[in-house]
């Protein structure tokens, strides 16, 4: 698994599998932030079944697909409250880009966007293309 540290308790990563979870509870992941739809992805890997693993393996999950294109007020929303669960947490999606983009959205007018931007890139994470969008929340949260 390629597991990408972007804050002490979050970690990002590209898709991951039902049977990946049991290691991942063991290396003390409380939380689990699935951003891929279930439209690009088969039903081994859908939603429900990431659920059911994440359970299993006494994880709290949390579901919120983000296609590209289409970011929601509700989806940083969504976001910033499954950021907000206690203990570490892993986001995945296709690449791991996609949960970095919405951390950073989330993290908009709490943090400086220069450091989510910096963040982001030690990460392997180029987010200089909503950086737009990060100062428009940014200056919202003023």
């Amino acid at each position: 698994m390629d597991l990408r540290q972007l804050t002490p308790d979050l970690a990002v990563a590209p898709q991951i599998h039902p049977e990946d979870l049991p290691a991942l509870a063991e290396a003390g992941f409380r939380v689990l932030i699935n951003n891929r739809p279930d439209d690009e992805v088969g039903p081994e890997e859908d939603h429900e079944a990431m659920r059911a693993a994440a359970e299993a393996a006494g994880m709290e999950y949390h579901f919120n697909p983000f296609t590209p294109g289409q970011i929601t007020p509700q989806m940083i929303s969504a976001q910033a409250q499954a950021l907000a669960s206690p203990g570490p947490k892993l986001a995945y999606c296709r690449s791991g880009n996609r949960s970095t983009v919405l951390w950073a959205l989330a993290r908009a007018g709490q943090e400086p966007v220069s450091d989510l931007l910096e963040t982001a890139a030690r990460a392997g994470y180029d987010l200089a293309g909503v950086r737009p969008l990060l100062e428009s929340l940014a200056r919202q949260g003023d």
